[in-house]
């Protein structure tokens, strides 16, 4: 599997590298996929974090006392909710499921928003249980 790069603009940390590869965050996703099969999710931190600090300090420019929540229907997972916290970001869960995720990976309940409709009354009860 090779990636051409004629026609593509790359954004943030990507690029490609002698084998014609596409590299995320200096890794070879060729590689990445031999050691951990596919489908498999490939984020670079250091640009997630640079993109969170920027969006949060351009709204605190334009509305000093906003909150900003990821949609954990992006996607969430443990170490996710773990950057998230370290980053100051509260998360919008739309699901039990989401929400265990957060518990599970220690994501301060006091920063969780649950909303949304088609909410059973397990999960309306879990939630309500834990404080959200």
């Amino acid at each position: 599997m090779i990636f051409a790069a004629e026609g593509i603009t790359m954004l943030g940390n990507k690029a490609f590298n002698q084998k014609n590869h596409l590299e995320i965050a200096g890794c070879d996703i060729i590689q990445l996929a031999e050691e951990f099969g596919t489908p498999l999710y490939v984020y670079d931190e250091t640009l997630l974090r640079s993109s969170m600090k920027a969006y949060q300090n351009r709204l605190k420019e334009l509305y000093p006392d906003n909150i900003v929540a990821y949609a954990g229907k992006a996607f969430l997972c443990s170490a996710m909710c773990r950057l998230l916290d370290q980053e100051s970001m509260w998360l919008d869960v739309v699901s039990g499921g989401e929400y265990y995720i957060a518990r599970e990976s220690g994501f301060p309940t006091e920063q969780i928003l649950f909303h949304g409709n088609n909410k059973s009354p397990q999960e309306r009860e879990l939630v309500l249980k834990s404080g959200i």
